[in-house]
């Protein structure tokens, strides 16, 4: 049975960097598959954030353009996803995607927090 096992999530600071990995079953980890990264955030739907198509072409999401990069390795059949400059609304569970032969697959899900800098609020008498 075809899986996706995902790793590389957690706590970061606003302007930090993360990497994601994502490793997938050989059987469905080929070139003619689409695959890429979603996200989803508290209250919100999940999103798309990068992709190859099914041609090998790179997509983002304009929010992340710049600063995130999908990359693969066909040798250990893993997909990453280099995140630099990370903000707070980059904050959310990040899952890893195949489509193959009319099949989609997911995986499990990484969370990825990115805290705040923090604001002071003074409450005087």
């Amino acid at each position: 049975q075809a899986q996706l096992v995902e790793s590389g999530g957690g706590l970061v600071q606003p302007g930090g960097s993360l990497t994601l990995s994502c490793v997938v079953s050989q059987d469905i980890f080929s070139r003619h598959a689409l695959m890429g990264w979603y996200r989803q955030a508290p209250g919100k739907e999940r999103e798309p954030v990068a992709s190859f198509t099914t041609g090998g072409s790179r997509t983002y999401v304009e929010s992340v353009k710049g600063r995130f990069t999908v990359s693969r390795d066909t040798t250990q059949n893993t997909l990453y996803l280099q995140m630099n400059s990370l903000k707070p609304e980059d904050t959310g569970v990040y899952y890893c995607n195949v489509q193959f032969r009319g099949s989609v697959y997911w995986g499990q899900g990484t969370q990825v927090t990115v805290w705040g800098q923090g604001t002071q609020v003074t409450v005087s008498p």
